[in-house]
């Protein structure tokens, strides 16, 4: 399967030979076209904006995606923009995938998930940090 987002700069596609990551809310490949403008989103946790945490995965994981929506939003771009994630998750388990890949369907609305990479971690940077979220977009240059 391969999914080209409208007026995208990049290609997401699941080559023959590998198994479907779609159910785990990714894609195994991702090519960005020529003159792409790249957009690096720092990691974004589950704080709000005034710096607040809930204890529970599920709330941050929505909260993550919303950080970096904002992140995005703020130079024109949105999640579909995004090729690639690395997810950093606290003492990860197959129940924080589930949730993972629940707000993941949510945020990319059917669409193919970009190519990510999950890295269990035993913490991160602030305490009650349960998850974050870096992600890579790429825009069309505008003319």
């Amino acid at each position: 399967m391969t999914q080209t987002p409208a007026a995208s700069s990049f290609e997401l596609s699941n080559p023959p030979g590998l198994y479907d990551p779609a159910p785990n809310a990714y894609s195994h490949l991702a090519v960005v076209g020529p003159n792409a403008n790249w957009l690096f989103v720092a990691g974004q946790g589950g704080e709000d904006a005034q710096g607040l945490l809930s204890s529970e995965f599920a709330d941050q994981a929505a909260q993550a995606i919303a950080n970096v929506r904002t992140a995005l939003q703020s130079r024109g771009a949105d999640i579909q923009h995004i090729f690639k994630l690395t997810l950093l998750v606290v003492d990860h388990t197959e129940e924080k995938l589930r949730i993972w890949v629940e707000h993941a369907d949510l945020a990319w609305a059917g669409h193919m998930k970009p190519v990510c990479t999950l890295i269990p971690v035993p913490r991160l940077a602030l305490d009650r940090m349960l998850i974050e979220i870096e992600a890579v977009a790429a825009l069309m240059p505008r003319d």
